[in-house]
């Protein structure tokens, strides 16, 4: 298995990993107030941008960390460019990620025009969210296994 392989392997889990871990931790402080006060909206704000923060910041840390595993456990030099198949394949991997986070935002923006409550535009906004980055990894992992 190939470096990328193995690094796109390693997004996967780390991003399945901290989106749960992060909704199990946010879950309790739902507020039990109305669908429209300003404790909910508030309680959704905060719940985006802080998973937004802390999944950057926990990407970064997990990629650092796998990097030095790498290169102890294989004694390889991690790659310090990218060539053009890598290139074309993060390419690809970002329009299917791109697709599916904008195909969200439309069921997100139409639950709103269909009377949903607004926690449901919230929902699917993060869901469509979380998708994207699993379809990124997924697109990653399949073309450099199978080829482009």
């Amino acid at each position: 298995m190939t470096y990328q392989e193995k690094k796109s392997i390693v997004s996967l889990i780390s991003t399945i990993f901290i989106f749960a871990a992060y909704c199990l931790y946010m879950y309790p402080r739902h507020p039990s107030g109305g669908l429209g006060s300003t404790e909910t909206f508030q309680y959704w704000g905060s719940f985006v941008l802080i998973l937004t923060l802390f999944s950057v910041f926990a990407q970064i840390i997990i990629s650092i960390i796998f990097t030095i595993l790498f290169r102890i456990t294989t004694r390889e030099k991690v790659p310090s460019f990218e060539d053009e198949l890598d290139k074309l394949i993060g390419l690809k991997a970002f329009r299917n990620s791109f697709f599916v986070f904008v195909s969200g935002f439309l069921f997100a923006m139409g639950s709103l025009v269909f009377f949903q409550p607004s926690e449901m535009m919230f929902i699917i906004l993060i869901a469509s969210g979380f998708l994207a980055d699993i379809m990124g990894s997924i697109t990653r992992l399949y073309h450099y296994r199978k080829g482009v």
